[in-house]
């Protein structure tokens, strides 16, 4: 059962209450606490939102043991700053010594004693302390892998911040791999749990271990609708300070990805005889893929460094790229060339039966581009094609690998995007399945764009610069419907 405070009125002493103490606060300074019970993950939050590493995160209770203040970010006349304070122990104990209050004497005496004798009670104090005194909006955390009715220390913890008066939004943080549909239903089990305290405002995700910077305006958004009117305006820009320095990182993330796909679709490794053999031409695939592994841990590096991670994913880049890499030919299937059966004629007979038998001979150029265009439509060794016109052969990408590609590519984008500090250096793992499957679909509807992009970008004349401009705004088509599928409470953000 919990405790009823005489501190706790009607929402319109509740509303006075906010409103007097936002006139006590300085007009440039919006203050957030983040509070949890002990070793749930306030620090490990506070150090994905500051893209930075502060404090101290150990796998133990009470590691925190003061409260630190911190800037998420600032305006020409305002600072938004973010309060890591010590986690909650026994809230039962503390809530009686909060109560004790009322009599300084006593209260200085138990804080001195506390202080020696009770380390984490006395943290908690400060903790309270914190976001009675210096605290307008608080961001309570709780570990979305219990069930609300198992998490007993929930309920008195809800009873101190009813203390402090202060509107609180409860964040579900370690909430995994779950889908939009059980994110919604855990939602709406904590805000079911919770109603009976008016303070609980909302129920949000943002997982220090899996968060994305889209539910990052979302949460900003709540806490400017809870705070008091005359200071909306003050979150609202900074807000916006906060949504623009993000899209300018989506921006340059973009640029890094486009930059990419261009260099990859421009790249070519030409063949030092106008009749390769197969060995030749396997080394001119081997080094289109080293390249490719370059190419990729380059960009990888490019993205980790615009979201603050560290980290490689040199491993999974080359078990990923390896099936680019040729270790043999394939025989070509005639049935499959969309050209083999205006090919396969008179003097051109020949030819076919050498290509058919797994060779590559070009008859002394008879008719070199038109076998060669039915090369490429039946798919030649694993996404390669041979292209030759008057000069060697060389080999290059085919569109079906350049289109597996950007899939990777985007996902890619979306496990850094995610990647909180919670899990130290990045380590390339796996994107969930759900990831993969809209963004297929996403890319299925733009086959045709996606078509007509690398084809350009592989026209003589075209150069790495136009073909960066041909992927780059199917990139963020692509990307910005996923994030807004993903999140329709940013659809506004990614519009």
């Amino acid at each position: 059962m919990s405790t009823v405070l005489p501190h706790e009125s009607s929402r319109e002493s509740e509303s006075s209450l906010m409103e007097e103490r936002a006139a006590e606060s300085p007009p440039d300074r919006i203050t957030l606490a983040l509070v949890s019970h002990t070793n749930v993950g306030k620090t490990t939050l506070a150090r994905t939102l500051l893209r930075r590493d502060v404090g101290e995160v150990l796998d133990q209770a009470h590691v925190t043991e003061v409260s630190t203040s911190y800037d998420l970010v600032a305006t020409d006349d305002a600072t938004l700053v973010l309060w890591d304070t010590p986690g909650f122990g026994d809230s039962v104990r503390l809530l009686r010594r909060l109560e004790g209050e009322k009599r300084p004497i006593l209260w200085f005496l138990r804080q001195t004693w506390d202080r020696i004798a009770d380390r984490p009670l006395w943290s908690s104090q400060q903790a309270m302390r914190t976001v009675r005194d210096d605290t307008e909006v608080v961001l309570y955390l709780v570990n979305a892998a219990e069930h609300p009715d198992e998490a007993g220390y929930v309920a008195p913890e809800l009873d101190l911040l009813a203390w402090t008066g202060r509107p609180v939004l409860l964040l579900l943080n370690q909430t995994g791999d779950a889908s939009p549909v059980v994110s919604a239903e855990r939602r709406q089990l904590w805000k079911q749990a919770t109603a009976r305290w008016p303070t609980v405002k909302d129920v949000l995700d943002l997982d220090a271990f899996d968060r994305c910077w889209v539910e990052e305006s979302v949460l900003f958004a709540r806490i400017e609708a809870w705070l008091d009117p005359a200071r909306q305006p003050t979150m609202r820009r900074l807000r916006e300070a906060w949504d623009q320095r993000n899209l300018e990182a989506f921006s340059r993330a973009l640029d890094a990805l486009a930059n990419y796909l261009a260099e990859t679709v421009r790249d070519r490794e030409t063949l030092g005889e106008k009749r390769p053999n197969r060995a030749e031409k396997r080394r001119g695939m081997e080094a289109l893929g080293e390249r490719l592994v370059a190419r990729t841990e380059d960009m990888m590096a490019a993205l980790l460094s615009i979201h603050g991670l560290e980290g490689t994913a040199a491993s999974a880049i080359e078990k990923e790229a390896g099936h680019f890499t040729i270790e043999g030919e394939e025989k070509v299937d005639p049935e499959r060339g969309a050209l083999w059966g205006g090919l396969v004629s008179g003097a051109l007979t020949g030819l076919a039966a050498d290509v058919f038998s797994g060779g590559l001979t070009f008859g002394g150029g008879l008719m070199a581009g038109a076998i060669l265009g039915a090369l490429g439509g039946a798919g030649l060794a694993r996404g390669y094609q041979l292209v030759r016109g008057d000069r060697l052969p060389a080999v290059r990408w085919t569109p079906p690998a350049l289109d597996s590609l950007c899939q990777q590519a985007v996902l890619r984008y979306i496990a850094v995007a995610h990647f909180g500090r919670g899990r130290g250096a990045y380590d390339g793992r796996p994107t969930p399945d759900r990831w993969r499957t809209s963004a297929s679909s996403i890319r299925s509807a733009q086959a045709e764009a996606w078509a007509r992009a690398w084809k350009r970008s592989q026209e003589d004349g075209a150069n790495r610069a136009e073909a960066a401009r041909a992927v780059r705004p199917l990139l963020e088509t692509t990307l910005r419907q996923l994030l807004r599928d993903a999140y329709p409470a940013a659809a506004e953000l990614l519009r």
